[in-house]
């Protein structure tokens, strides 16, 4: 009793479930198995209570019934019953009823082969930048050879547990801290291939192993956050002062372009002024080498497009 209680502590602080999910197990007795116990036991009183021997009556009867009802067993659908005799390995039996010979035969396992699910993790482990993490995983396995998972291991949803955290302790001590967060599935990838190559021998296939959470120090969290923040402003800035020296730099090609076409320049001067005068309808106070640039027909033909009249010479002030 002492090894099964601490088998189960172990269980539980692993994180499989407080069972024994492939302990012997003779106690499955279907409708038929009693059926067939209280026929058989009925038939046989019957018969001894005609011969005038009713102790001996219910003493036979309950024998076997008792013998009837053990001799018949039954598996699920999903399930492989590994059947003993004698303490030596028999076979595999079901999904459904099967007989077994009472006393000689026992039911050892039944091994249930649908894929299942198991969490794991590792607590306070040092990547290999030596950061300290809790890592939080989940694998899908299935039982694809019921007998040696019965034959080869011992408590294998156990094994399956040890073995997914050790993987799992040694494949964070060889990632740095960024390559654990940002490479979930290539990390879950390389624990699936090591768990199946260790544990095909067990008749047990571990399909797939997924990285749920990764946790950090709430202070290292917080400096990786500042971290970041940082990093975009500095990215902000370059970005910036990257847009600034190509503005810059097309301003020095249009400056030489404009100095080798002075036309081109005046063309320019006179766009400018004319947008400023329609789209706003302000008043402009222009510098003197741009309006000497310009001449008297353009910029009467501009403020008359922009409504602009000159004053009549009766209108003058008396002053």
């Amino acid at each position: 009793m002492a090894n099964s209680t601490d088998l189960l502590k172990t269980m539980a602080k692993a994180g499989v479930p407080a069972r024994r999910p492939s302990s012997p197990n003779d106690t499955r007795f279907p409708v038929p198995a009693v059926a067939a116990g209280v026929l058989g036991g009925a038939a046989v009183g019957a018969i001894t209570l005609a011969l005038a021997v009713p102790a001996a009556a219910v003493a036979a009867g309950t024998v076997v019934g008792l013998l009837l009802g053990s001799a018949i067993k039954f598996a699920d659908q999903w399930e492989k019953a590994v059947v003993l005799r004698m303490g030596k390995y028999r076979g595999l039996y079901g999904p459904g009823p099967f007989m077994v010979v009472p006393i000689i035969d026992r039911v050892s396992y039944h091994i249930d082969q649908r894929i299942r699910t198991t969490d794991f993790g590792a607590e306070s482990c040092l990547t290999k930048d030596t950061v300290p993490v809790n890592v939080d995983a989940i694998a899908f396995w299935i039982v694809y050879d019921a007998e040696r998972a019965a034959l080869e291991v011992q408590q294998y949803e156990l094994a399956v547990v040890l073995a997914a955290q050790t993987a799992l302790r040694d494949a964070i001590g060889k990632h740095d801290l960024a390559e654990l967060i940002q490479s979930r599935k290539e990390l879950g990838r390389g624990l699936q291939e090591t768990l199946d190559q260790k544990m095909h021998d067990w008749g047990i296939q571990v399909q797939s192993v997924e990285i749920r959470d990764v946790i950090i120090p709430k202070a290292l969290e917080e400096a990786m956050s500042r971290q970041a923040q940082a990093e975009r402003e500095r990215q902000a800035r370059i970005i910036l002062g990257t847009a600034e020296t190509e503005i810059a730099s097309k301003f020095v090609e249009a400056a030489e372009s404009y100095k080798k076409n002075p036309t081109a320049m005046s063309l320019r001067a006179m766009n400018m002024l004319y947008e400023s005068i329609v789209k706003r309808g302000s008043l402009m106070v222009v510098p003197s080498n741009l309006a000497g640039s310009l001449n008297l027909p353009s910029v009467m033909g501009m403020a008359g497009a922009a409504g602009l009249k000159p004053p009549d010479d009766g209108e003058e002030s008396d002053e």
